[in-house]
């Protein structure tokens, strides 16, 4: 296989995966929350997830939005609305402690969340057909770009984790909180954008 491919697909990964988008948003507001442990578990969900799709993509499943536009309009239309839900539920938590029963989102969650995230099907779609090669040797420059994503991704995702968790610092009263909390909000509504644009 060649090599030469893997400079581009890295760059690609490293601009993707470590931009601002609903996955990293997810990950702040999780590592500012409940810190490291159930943030890394959220991060791990991701990148199954993510990993699912870009492999049921190169087996031929981004094809079908080819095939039938009306399906990229309808994964757009339930991903935004997803989108808003999760920035609504971001928005209106109270600060920690002041919950009943919190919880971030568990692993398989953010697994899930990748099927509906219109990012992670871009993500999926453009690395697969940009980057693996005809013929013989597809399958193996398949691996290499879902290799090299999954680097990239634990790798962003732990630097947006971690940015949380330092952000937690600068939060001592309910009403830090309540401002942090709408901030991610806006944020992650604001992804819905990119989905449109």
């Amino acid at each position: 296989m060649d090599l030469a491919l893997l400079g581009p697909v890295a760059g690609f990964a490293l601009a993707t995966c470590g931009t601002p988008g609903p996955n990293n948003m997810l990950l702040t507001s999780s590592g500012t929350r409940f810190g490291y442990r159930p943030t890394l578990k959220l991060l791990l969900g991701i990148m199954l997830g993510l990993q699912s799709l870009m492999l049921l993509t190169a087996l031929g499943l981004g094809q079908l939005f080819m095939l039938w536009p009306v399906l990229q309009w309808g994964l757009k239309i339930a991903g935004s609305l997803y989108l808003l839900w999760l920035a609504f539920k971001i928005g209106s938590a109270p600060p920690p402690g002041q919950g009943e029963g919190e919880r971030g989102m568990r692993w398989h969650q953010g697994a899930l969340f990748q099927f509906l995230n219109p990012k992670s099907w871009l993500m999926a779609i453009s690395a697969i057909s940009g980057f693996t090669l005809a013929g013989e040797q597809y399958w193996s420059s398949a691996v290499l770009v879902l290799a090299v994503f999954l680097f990239f991704g634990v790798v962003t995702g732990h630097v947006w984790a971690l940015f949380g968790m330092h952000v937690r610092r600068w939060l001592h009263t309910a009403g830090d909180w309540r401002r942090f909390n709408l901030l991610m909000a806006i944020l992650t509504a604001a992804s819905v954008l990119m989905i449109w644009r």
